[in-house]
């Protein structure tokens, strides 16, 4: 198993309470020499999407074996699992609904060598803060516990029993599909400056001239017609408060306004279609 002695968090819980720092307390319980790092506790309130997209973007940048919990968890209490995932260059914590399948479309399940399976349901409670853990609270009561007793060296084999990664609840965000003049994709995550992030990635707009479409606010009064956005390479490429498309540091297609905001601008939220038009060479 590795020990890296590192864990992230990534969580709903914003910075007005101190449920962050109950998750770090926690953790500090079972070992306080581990390294901290908190990615992100801004994640829009139960948006599993955000969250998905969040941690799809940063474990690239940690060291292999990286404890990554993550918290965005509408249906803590219920029947949904918790789990703990082992990929080729991170260790995943945190319910089952979606969140880790970013992760898990670019990385691939599997054991650590020696044992058989690559993800447990977190059932053994010797590894939880408490063998009654609050139905309001599993990121205290169980994630960050877990996640600490990995990164201190337990086996995941030792947390509970297996499950296949196959059944790992995965997103509803779609793929992107191509036609026969470009990509067609949608709005996958806004960020904080309201860049329009999509899921076509930029390798498909690669060393090509292209343009995107994206249907205008039904508040417009041209609604009927839509909005052709130039690509350039850098959110500086167009004239101050106007539309952008370039390939973002996430390596995603995105939409942006220089020195404004695309998502107020187009009025439009997460979901919305988009369609990359490649240009004839």
């Amino acid at each position: 198993m590795f020990k890296t002695k590192i864990i992230t968090l990534l969580t709903d819980f914003g910075l007005s309470d101190v449920y962050v720092g109950v998750l770090k307390g926690a953790i500090a319980q079972i070992n306080p020499q581990l390294t901290i790092v908190d990615l992100t506790h801004q994640i829009p309130p139960q948006n599993i999407a955000a969250g998905r997209f969040c941690l799809m973007t940063a474990y690239p940048y940690f060291p292999a074996g990286t404890v990554h919990i993550a918290v965005v968890d509408p249906g803590v209490g219920s029947s949904r699992r918790g789990v703990a995932v082992k990929c080729a260059n991170c260790v995943l914590v945190g319910p089952d609904n979606g969140l880790f399948s970013g992760v898990l479309s670019q990385e691939s399940a599997m054991p650590t060598a020696g044992y058989t399976y690559a993800a447990v349901e977190l059932s053994n409670p010797q590894y939880w803060r408490t063998s009654q853990p609050s139905s309001t609270f599993h990121g205290r009561d169980i994630f960050a516990t877990v996640g600490a007793h990995l990164a201190s060296g337990v086996p995941l084999e030792e947390l509970g029993r297996a499950i296949d990664p196959d059944s790992l609840v995965r997103s509803p965000i779609p793929a992107c599909t191509p036609t026969t003049d470009g990509v067609d994709g949608c709005i996958q995550y806004i960020d904080y400056f309201g860049n329009l992030i999509t899921n076509i990635p930029g390798t498909l707009v690669a060393g090509k001239s292209w343009s995107v479409a994206i249907a205008r606010s039904k508040l417009s009064s041209e609604s009927d017609k839509d909005f052709v956005i130039p690509s350039g390479t850098s959110y500086s490429s167009g004239e101050s408060g106007n539309l952008i498309a370039l390939v973002g540091s996430h390596g995603w297609v995105e939409i942006a306004v220089f020195r404004g905001n695309a998502q107020a601008f187009l009025e439009i939220d997460c979901g919305a279609k988009v369609q990359v038009k490649i240009n004839p060479v």
